[in-house]
């Protein structure tokens, strides 16, 4: 009876205690539930605040800022540009276990096998490479939001070399908070720190506007993982259904205009699309060859034909120019035709159309890509007086074709034009040409360049573009241009500009290659050059 007694007693007094428990718990669950539903808010309603300027926004990027949940495009854009298609290819083999191995640990998997062994000092893909990829990712609703806002912080979860130059230099983020990676002996680890700079980027972000009123955007799963979002007054939750009803950010609206970058790879590798690319690689390479070996060996009226059939798609329109007779000063008979750069083959193209031999004078060219012209090309040499000799000396010789921009750019843009063409004083007759390709790009700054136009033929079916305009006869001043050569070199950049839809800039090639290269792309005679 007395053990029954004791029995009784402790079953009473450990359910009266297990009851406290739940009871003490279902309160707190209750408050936290109050104090978030108070807190974290859907974002949507952050639309329609009006008072976003007098506030600091902290974004997630990855889970916030950008529409696209996957990683990968992005390390394999860093494997393959930084450490070369077979680094690539490992990382592609280990795309099953960084889809197993969860969130944090396939990050880590991606950065190791992406970063190491990397130069620090030479890796510029986060700047030349990704902005690219990363702007066509951005949503059009968190930017109108991210653009009302005071103070702007961007939170990732990347590695800080990725993520900091599109942040700062394309969206003008005020902050950039992201995951440093440990170097050894100016190589990458591969490895990242696991202290984030939270402390010291909180200090930063509560200086001057919108210290005190911070407002977060996230998902749901990630409001707890970064200090930043428990200091924020407001939390706005993003979710994956919200995000793939977003539109794409316009290029029109990009706060800088993206008129510089750099590598291959046309498309964004996802897994799929990047077997696609291996799968094409070797069939592009005897493609290329192929085609090569058509238009050196073959007269135009044969290799045109033959090289439509492989693939190569051109369209021409013309004014059809009249034949030049000189300007009567004995300053040669030959025509200029003056060009935007898109790739090293616009010389050719623009030969092919007219069918006939030209001489192309190009700043700076391979060797290979000389051996490999089926054209005359005549090296200058940055001399200008130097130059317009040799120039003038050509153009008695025949007709002659030149870029005065320089070197090349991809994007719907015009780079200052050198007005050593507009002093030749002969007749001038501007070409517009385009090119689009689907898989490789055709230029490069930062790699090798003299296997750009391999690269170019090895696309399925590259399009090129040429459109000879107006006959032009700057040496008449008094009836086209005025009589400065810079007038006459800005006239024939906006003609061409006008043509393709394209805006015209004072970018210089020097701009160019310090963005994407970190240099002033001045190379010796027998280095290899764009």
């Amino acid at each position: 009876m007395a053990f029954k007694s004791v029995i009784f007693f402790w079953y009473r007094f450990l359910f009266r205690q297990l009851r406290k428990l739940i009871l003490f718990q279902r309160t707190i669950s209750n408050s936290f539930s109050k104090t978030t539903q108070s807190k974290h808010q859907k974002f949507p309603s952050l639309l329609h605040r009006s008072d976003l300027n007098d506030h600091t926004l902290v974004v997630d990027v990855e889970n916030a800022l950008l529409k696209c949940s996957s990683l990968f495009p992005y390390f394999m854009l860093v494997a393959f540009e930084a450490g070369g298609l077979l680094r690539a290819i490992v990382l592609l083999l280990l795309y099953p276990f960084v889809c197993v191995a969860g969130e944090d640990m396939g990050l880590k998997i991606m950065v190791m096998t992406c970063f190491f062994g990397i130069k620090s000092s030479s890796f510029r893909v986060g700047r030349s490479v990704l902005p690219k990829f990363f702007l066509e990712d951005v949503g059009a609703e968190i930017f109108e939001v991210l653009n009302r806002g005071g103070k702007k912080v961007g939170v990732s979860k990347l590695p800080q070399v990725m993520v900091e130059s599109f942040l700062r230099e394309y969206l003008e983020i005020d902050l950039v908070v992201g995951r440093e990676l440990k170097t050894f002996k100016g190589y990458y680890t591969g490895l990242m720190d696991d202290a984030r700079k939270n402390m010291h980027a909180l200090e930063q972000v509560k200086e001057g506007k919108g210290c005190s009123d911070m407002i977060g955007i996230t998902r749901f799963n990630d409001i707890h993982h970064h200090n930043f979002y428990s200091q924020c007054k407001e939390v706005y939750v993003v979710t994956k259904a919200e995000k793939r009803r977003w539109e794409k950010l316009a290029r029109e609206r990009y706060p800088k205009a993206l008129v510089f970058h750099d590598g291959r790879l046309v498309l964004r590798p996802t897994p799929l699309e990047f077997i696609a690319m291996l799968t094409w690689l070797p069939f592009g390479i005897i493609l290329a060859v192929i085609r090569i070996a058509l238009a050196l060996s073959l007269p135009f009226k044969i290799s045109t034909p033959l090289l439509i059939m492989s693939g190569m798609r051109s369209t021409k329109s013309s004014s059809t120019p009249t034949k030049s007779n000189g300007d009567g000063n004995g300053n040669g008979n030959g025509t200029l035709y003056v060009c935007n750069h898109r790739t090293l083959l616009d010389p050719l193209y623009i030969s092919f159309t007219l069918q006939k031999n030209l001489t192309a004078v190009t700043y700076s060219l391979s060797r290979m890509s000389e051996i490999l012209a089926p054209i005359k090309t005549v090296r200058l040499t940055r001399k200008r007086e130097e130059d317009a000799k040799k120039m003038k000396e050509l153009l008695e010789q025949g007709d002659m074709v030149v870029c005065p921009e320089g070197t090349t750019c991809r994007e719907p843009y015009l780079l200052r034009f050198s007005p050593l063409f507009s002093e030749m004083s002969h007749e001038i007759v501007p070409v517009a040409v385009d090119s689009h390709v689907s898989m490789f790009h055709g230029t490069t700054a930062g790699g090798l360049k003299c296997f750009d136009p391999v690269f170019f033929l090895m696309n399925p079916s590259p399009v090129y573009t040429v459109r000879l305009l107006d006959r032009l006869c700057p040496s008449r001043t008094g009836q086209e241009f005025n009589s400065s050569r810079f007038d006459v070199a800005n006239s024939v950049q906006t003609i061409i500009g006008e043509a393709l839809g394209f805006e015209c800039t004072q970018l210089t090639r020097k701009d160019k290659y310090l963005i994407l290269a970190g240099n002033e792309g001045i190379v010796s005679a027998d280095a290899k050059s764009s």
